[in-house]
């Protein structure tokens, strides 16, 4: 089930970025119904400045107050109708030859990079729990234009019961839905069952696991993202993050993918965007140039194409990360309070020789969390960011990466489309593009209608159905 990894934004705010960790926002399940009243789905883009105030105030009694409700018709889902075929993708570059010592393959199998555009779009989704629900959110992903959709497929909830025992009844009938909807899917492998022990010394009970799952799903889940933000602790083991460690889990799993999936996208995990060093976790940039070191700086036989995470924070998509740096009071002081923090680790692939692979953005978005005393309100509510700033910022930034980031950009996963269960107590539900609604009702927020504009739009589809008539 998904999980947060977000405690590390407490102290960003209240230390020295430079010494700090604060980490993207990362999936999470959380099991507690609450009923759902915020919805905006009237979209309204603006650019109103973000004031500077990265600094959350004191907590008070009284939250900050929501939007009104409005409540927009369930609509009757259209059909899946046929996608345009993506522009061709700048080649990936050849193998270089190996040394004797190098286990690498001389002849890496291709890449399958045509099915994926530059940019694509994509939501992180969670379709594990309820069929309905599953069905009816990816209903609605394409309609609006989405192409791709992310699942986490745990590990521990496939093969929990032990090893090589493993119950295939929700991802069979995830794969299948996926399939009938007409979408792509890319799945994030993690969490680790008991009985195989942390990372990692789990590598070579996840590999037998990603063969198996690549075996029974080959040609039909598109990509893989092997593990997720090992740059925290958290996420390994409770162990210092170790990027040459992390290199040999990749390694591996490229190999037994491909061995099982020759066309199937192997993605590295997205980092954190942090600044703390080192036991609790390590900077995103050092994790990525310390991968390219532990791989000798050739990354064929490793991966097809890097993953990173991207949040916004306070600043609009178009900031640069030496204007998040320089403007402590708005931005928070650091290259990593910047959506555009990904070109930063773009630099890093170029100088490994990596300028014809792409980038897979795994997690991006803002949130309007308006709790003051959540450590995301500084770069929510605090900073001028309701549901129409949003709307505009995840637009704009889908906008920029077109303009100034092809080829090299691939897809661009955005979060989320909601878990059910999520309710305003949940920092996940801030982020969300629309708000957890029962089978039986609606309630889009600005995001989702101004995406669904756009999308379809540039893919010269008929106008959104969702949106308010003109």
């Amino acid at each position: 089930m998904p999980r947060w990894l977000s405690l590390l934004l407490v102290a960003a705010l209240a230390l020295s970025a430079c010494t700090t960790a604060t980490p993207a926002p990362t999936p999470t399940p959380t099991k507690t119904p609450t009923p759902v009243v915020l919805a905006t789905p009237t979209p309204r883009p603006t650019d109103t400045p973000i004031p500077p105030t990265p600094t959350p105030p004191p907590p008070t009694d009284t939250p900050a107050p929501a939007e009104t409700p409005t409540q927009p018709p369930t609509p009757t889902p259209e059909p899946p109708t046929p996608t345009p075929e993506p522009p061709t993708p700048t080649p990936v570059a050849s193998a270089n030859t190996p040394t004797p010592a190098d286990p690498r393959p001389v002849n890496p199998p291709p890449v399958n990079t045509a099915i994926m555009a530059s940019p694509d779009y994509g939501a992180q989704a969670f379709l594990w729990w309820r069929e309905d629900i599953a069905d009816r959110d990816l209903t609605l992903m394409r309609n609006a234009g989405f192409r791709w959709v992310k699942q986490w497929f745990a590990w521990q909830d496939i093969e929990g019961a032990g090893r090589g025992r493993y119950d295939w009844s929700i991802p069979d009938r995830i794969v299948r839905q996926v399939e009938q909807h007409g979408l792509k899917l890319l799945v994030r492998v993690d969490r680790e069952p008991r009985w195989a022990g942390p990372p990692p010394s789990n590598i070579p009970a996840y590999t037998e696991f990603l063969s198996a799952l690549a075996t029974r799903y080959r040609g039909r889940i598109h990509a893989y993202q092997i593990w997720n933000e090992p740059n925290l602790a958290r996420e390994w083991g409770n162990r210092p993050p170790n990027a040459a460690e992390y290199v040999r889990m990749l390694q591996a799993a490229y190999r037994a993918i491909k061995a099982a999936d020759p066309n199937a996208i192997v993605v590295t995990a997205g980092m954190a965007p942090t600044g703390t060093c080192c036991d609790i976790a390590r900077p995103d940039d050092l994790f990525y140039r310390e991968m390219y070191r532990a791989m000798g700086g050739n990354s064929t036989g490793y991966f097809d194409m890097l993953g990173v995470h991207g949040a916004g924070f306070a600043a609009a998509p178009e900031v640069s990360p030496a204007e998040a740096a320089a403007d402590k009071a708005r931005y928070g002081g650091e290259r990593f309070f910047s959506f555009r923090r990904i070109e930063d680790i773009r630099q890093i692939m170029v100088e490994n020789g990596d300028a014809a692979k792409r980038v897979v953005v795994l997690e991006f978005g803002w949130t309007t969390d308006n709790r003051p005393g959540s450590p995301y309100y500084w770069h929510g509510a605090g900073a001028g960011i309701d549901e129409a700033v949003k709307a505009d910022y995840l637009r704009r930034a889908y906008e920029y990466a077109e303009r100034n980031w092809r080829p090299w950009i691939g897809l661009m996963s955005l979060i989320y489309m909601p878990d059910l269960d999520w309710g305003p107590d949940d920092e996940q539900y801030y982020w969300a593009i629309m708000e957890p609604s029962r089978i039986d009702e609606l309630r889009l927020r600005n995001a989702f209608v101004v995406l669904c504009l756009y999308f379809n739009e540039k893919l010269g589809r008929p106008r959104c159905q969702y949106a308010p008539p003109q």
